[in-house]
C-alpha cells in the first residue's frame, strides 16, 4: 500500500503543477496581441490540460480512492478532504472550460483575472489537503 500512497502523492503533485501552471498561461495568453503567439498558447494549453492534468487527476482520484478501500479511512478530516478534493475537480473542469474559450478566441477575461485564478483558489487547496491528510485534525 505504500506505493499505492508514494504514486497518489506523486500524480497528485504533477496534477496541482498543472492547476498551477495552466491560469499563469492564461494569464500570459490574455496579454498576448501576435497571431504567432495566440497559436502557441492554445498549443501548450491543450498539451498541459490533456496531456498531463486530466490523466494526473484521474490516476489520483483512483489511487485515493484505491487507498481509502484499502485502508478504511474514516473520519471527519477524510470528509473535509474530500469537499477541498471534490472543489479541486470542480476548479479542474472550469480551466478546461476557459481553455476551450480561448481555443475558440472567446476569452472574455482580462490578464488580471488569471492573476487571481493563479493563486487564490488552488494555494488554500493545497494547504487545506496536507494539513487535513497529515494532521487528521478531527
Amino acid at each position: 500500500m505504500l506505493y499505492i500512497k508514494s504514486f497518489h502523492i506523486i500524480f497528485m503533485v504533477a496534477w496541482f503543477a498543472g492547476l498551477f501552471y495552466l491560469p499563469r498561461l492564461f494569464v500570459y495568453h490574455a496579454q498576448a496581441e501576435d497571431k504567432i503567439s495566440i497559436e502557441r498558447f492554445k498549443i501548450m494549453e491543450r498539451k498541459l490540460y490533456f496531456g498531463i492534468m486530466t490523466p494526473c487527476m484521474v490516476i489520483t482520484l483512483i489511487l485515493g480512492i484505491w487507498l481509502w478501500l484499502g485502508y478504511g479511512y474514516r473520519g471527519g478530516w477524510l470528509h473535509a478532504k474530500l469537499a477541498l478534493v471534490a472543489i479541486l475537480v470542480v476548479q479542474h473542469f472550469y480551466l478546461g472550460k476557459l481553455m476551450r474559450d480561448f481555443k475558440h478566441d472567446r476569452n472574455t477575461h482580462g490578464h488580471v483575472f488569471y492573476r487571481w485564478l493563479n493563486e487564490i483558489p488552488t494555494l488554500p487547496l493545497l494547504i487545506g489537503i496536507v494539513i487535513l491528510v497529515i494532521v487528521k485534525p478531527f
